[in-house]
């Protein structure tokens, strides 16, 4: 007897519908980049009225006003290629580490993806950019689409889908990613380098580009058998607890008022130290052998001085220079939080850097110690030359990676951050002092102040513990 094969088990009607609501967003985010590729090349004059008239009155608005400018291109600066692709790259290289190797190549895929789009769209379209009365900035290319506005949408987007299932309050930052995403778009439009209609026109492209990897992703991961969540969660939702910074902890710093108020009340002794030590520098050196040491060493290395050591020192001396300080905090710190999935030798790295740079900064401004009496090959220093601040933050920040490196890792590779610890600064002071920059005994000031915070901050922390945090 025949045996009647069971009827397949019918969705229910709310997920049926709910599988078709993400294909119709794609679709209706297509059409609207559509419609606006149309009306732009068909130069309408309602669509190109509004373009010029948001140009013309935003120009009016923000050219008289030099911090507006200043303050719109430091936002706009987000949505460019350097920002963007530091993310990226740091963000895939600690997926390959937890190792999530499908999240790495999917934002590494998507990002790409916007870099081919951008000039390809633009050289399609060939549209020119926004001519106003007063220009604040510049940008070269064709208009449309907005390639910040695009790209900012990809990346920041991507970025949130992949990591939001390690961010505790994720509407939070969920809102936050959108800002970041829509004020970069303004200012384009507010610098007068793009219309309105382009940065419409990049944020609906990255949307569609965004929502087409993401869907690609969840079939990837439905054939090879894994879960697939809603894209309002993540990605991946077997990878939750893996993205997580550090899953186990609980506070970075137990008793951590008592650590605060012995960390503040080292700050005011060191302080005071390198007051003391740059008053007497400043005021009682003069006519010694010190006084004449110090002036000696600068004097004789400006007669060493050559068009090739010039290059090589300006190169040097860009090694302690804020944005490289802050460069490798920036990667070194995301490296460490996904390596040892602990906060403390994140706090312990950033306040090391925040200790640096108010202590060189309230020092400088209480000595004011006059710079070396040679030519000097950088323009004027807006702060005094005791202690010098390119050597005290070389210093701080490859010595507290040694300090972390050395009681955390077994190998003998380790021994490399120490070699760092030693040759950077050493580097760095050699050619601050050979660009007439700095006297020798402002490097005393640096190492002190080194020594002084980078050994507090080590005492109170303990950043190698191995406890929770």
């Amino acid at each position: 007897m025949a045996v009647n094969a069971a009827p397949a088990e019918e969705a229910p009607p709310g997920q049926v519908a709910g599988r078709w609501v993400p294909l119709l967003v794609v679709v209706a985010i297509g059409l609207g980049f559509g419609l606006l590729l149309f009306l732009v090349r068909l130069h309408l004059e309602p669509v190109m009225n509004v373009d010029r008239g948001v140009a013309r009155e935003l120009n009016e608005v923000v050219s008289p006003r030099s911090y507006l400018v200043n303050a719109l291109n430091e936002i706009t600066r987000l949505g460019g290629r350097p920002v963007m692709l530091w993310l990226v790259g740091v963000a895939a290289l600690l997926l390959l580490m937890l190792p999530r190797v499908r999240l790495a190549v999917y934002l590494l895929a998507t990002t790409a993806g916007a870099l081919l789009l951008d000039p390809s769209v633009k050289s399609l379209v060939g549209r020119a950019r926004p001519v106003v009365e007063a220009p604040v900035a510049a940008a070269t290319g064709n208009s449309f689409p907005s390639g910040h506005a695009l790209g900012s949408m990809v990346v920041y987007g991507a970025l949130l889908l992949v990591f939001l299932p390690a961010v505790r309050y994720r509407k939070l930052f969920t809102t936050a990613v959108t800002l970041i995403v829509v004020a970069i778009g303004v200012t384009r439009i507010a610098l007068g380098v793009h219309y309105l209609t382009d940065v419409l026109a990049g944020w609906l492209l990255g949307a569609l580009w965004l929502s087409v990897t993401a869907y690609a992703f969840r079939l990837w991961r439905r054939e090879a058998g894994h879960p697939v969540a809603p894209l309002d969660r993540c990605l991946a939702p077997d990878a939750a607890e893996v993205i997580k910074p550090a899953p186990d902890s609980t506070r970075p710093i137990p008793h951590r008022w008592v650590k605060a108020t012995e960390i503040l009340t080292g700050w005011v002794f060191t302080f005071g130290i390198l007051y003391v030590v740059g008053y007497l520098l400043k005021n009682q050196t003069e006519g010694t052998w010190l006084g004449r040491f110090d002036d000696g060493v600068v004097r004789w290395l400006q007669t060493l001085r050559t068009p090739t050591l010039d290059d090589v020192s300006w190169v040097w001396s860009k090694a302690g220079d804020t944005h490289a300080i802050l460069a490798i905090s920036l990667v070194f710190c995301p490296i460490a939080l996904a390596v040892w999935r602990q906060w403390r030798p994140v706090v312990f790295v950033v306040l090391t850097m925040i200790g640096e740079l108010t202590l060189f900064l309230c020092t400088a401004a209480a000595v004011q110690r006059d710079r070396s009496p040679v030519p000097q090959l950088d323009n004027p220093m807006p702060t005094s030359s005791f202690p010098s601040g390119h050597i005290a933050a070389t210093m701080c920040i490859w010595v507290a990676i040694a300090v972390l490196i050395m009681g955390r890792v077994n190998s003998r590779w380790r021994w490399l951050a120490v070699m760092l610890a030693v040759i950077m600064p050493a580097g760095v002071a050699l050619s601050r002092m050979y660009r007439g920059m700095h006297h020798p005994t402002d490097l005393l000031g640096a190492a002190i102040l080194t020594a002084l915070w980078v050994g507090l901050l080590w005492w109170v922390l303990r950043p190698n513990a191995r406890g929770a945090g």
